[in-house]
């Protein structure tokens, strides 16, 4: 089984021209072609939570729908925290994760049905804090640990993490693979890896990488990584 992962954190749809622009990102989304996408700054920060890209503009434009994670009414996620399935791809359980936090952040999984296998995803954006950091990646792995299923994981999202390989990703062991796509951030003139996705031991990796197109380079902050996964057959 064959799988496409993206992470793009969309700053809240405002780009580099300082324009408020869901239809470039839901654009950017159908260039990448992902199977699975975790989003990060998906809803405005303060009020009612707005989500910036209306569920009837996801619909209508791409072939995703959203996990419903939404602890608001008019939230798209959690703490800006979203993810997109393929039409076609079952929703088995998602849900929020708790974060250790000081400021506005979270995570949030699922647990999908593809193909007849089962398979878990997490998306998250993490703290400016280094320490922060490192206790939220221990909070969601403690929380991928306590369900009642194992199953082949991808973590994935904007970690906040300068380092190449210290400092908070020190807390994935051996059994995970930390993948770094690329240079995502500013993404203008990317000079930082803070968009990372994290695969268990049972995936295999095809390939990696950045997404970097006209619209993208403008379109948010950062920059959308990618990898291509696949699972034995069993």
């Amino acid at each position: 089984m064959h799988l496409k992962f993206a992470s793009y954190n969309i700053h809240k749809a405002v780009g580099l021209d300082r324009r408020r622009d869901p239809e470039r990102i839901l654009a950017v989304l159908k260039e990448i072609d992902a199977d699975v996408v975790a989003l990060q700054e998906v809803d405005r920060r303060y009020g009612r939570r707005m989500a910036v890209l209306p569920l009837d503009a996801i619909q209508a434009a791409t072939d995703y729908v959203p996990v419903p994670l939404s602890m608001k009414p008019d939230s798209l996620g959690w703490h800006g925290n979203a993810i997109l399935v393929r039409k076609g791809i079952d929703v088995v359980e998602a849900a929020p994760v708790p974060l250790p936090v000081l400021e506005p952040r979270g995570a949030v999984r699922a647990d999908l049905a593809v193909e007849g296998r089962r398979l878990r995803v997490v998306g998250m954006h993490l703290d400016l804090s280094g320490i922060r950091r490192r206790h939220q990646v221990r909070s969601v792995l403690s929380h991928c640990a306590g369900c009642a299923d194992r199953m082949p994981t991808v973590m994935m999202g904007d970690l906040n993490e300068w380092a190449r390989t210290g400092g908070a990703l020190r807390e994935f062991d051996a059994g995970w693979q930390v993948l770094a796509p690329g240079r995502s951030f500013p993404s203008r003139r990317p000079m930082a890896l803070l968009d990372r996705i994290i695969v268990s031991a049972e995936w295999a990796v095809a390939g990696t990488h950045v997404h970097h197109s006209g619209l993208s380079a403008i379109g948010s902050d950062h920059l959308p990584v990618v990898a291509s996964l696949s699972l034995p057959k069993i």
